[in-house]
């Protein structure tokens, strides 16, 4: 796995969800209706501001990708209600080298988010997409691998992806929150 340096290197360079879509804003055009779709629950929000160690957070993502513009949206609702993850957006087109070194299955997939603790050190790596997405498109049986990005997604489908990247996103902050390690570096 890649060092802390380049993780930390590779998370300055990416922009923050706001920041990438304005920086794609011509190619990201079509995913408005899933932008819009990505709400967290009241709930939701509330479990995600709770959450106390700081985590960064690395995106692996294509503007041009069906699956990125279904899951980024939720990933940037999950950044915005979680005031300790630090979450960096990359375009895979322009980090071909980093693409490289996280394939999945020997393909370089996006999304792919990278998960490291606050010193940068290597935590958790899901992508391209979540348990709820692939069961949903397996049960489709989709000759293409990469769905348009303004293409309808069910909202059954769409809550089960959002709980499965809340809940890895919740399994590295108790992660990060039991680590041995940062409870001696922070004295809790």
């Amino acid at each position: 796995m890649l060092d802390s340096s380049t993780w930390k290197s590779a998370h300055s360079a990416g922009l923050t969800w706001q920041n990438y879509l304005a920086a794609h804003a011509d190619r990201t055009a079509g995913w408005k209706a899933h932008i819009a779709a990505a709400r967290l629950t009241a709930e939701q929000g509330v479990h995600l501001a709770s959450f106390t160690r700081r985590m960064n957070v690395l995106v692996l993502t294509g503007a041009w990708c069906g699956d990125c513009a279904v899951q980024c949206p939720m990933i940037g609702a999950i950044a915005a209600a979680c005031p300790v993850a630090d979450v960096r957006f990359l375009e895979q087109a322009d980090h071909a080298d980093l693409a490289d070194q996280l394939r999945i299955c020997g393909g370089t997939r996006v999304p792919t988010v990278v998960w490291c603790s606050e010193d940068f050190h290597f935590c958790s790596m899901l992508g391209d997409r979540t348990l709820a997405r692939y069961r949903s498109i397996a049960a489709r049986q989709l000759g293409a691998s990469c769905p348009l990005p303004w293409a309808t997604v069910a909202t059954d489908e769409a809550t089960a992806t959002l709980q499965d990247w809340l809940e890895e996103f919740e399994r590295v902050q108790l992660m990060l929150r039991t680590s041995p390690r940062l409870r001696q570096l922070h004295g809790d």
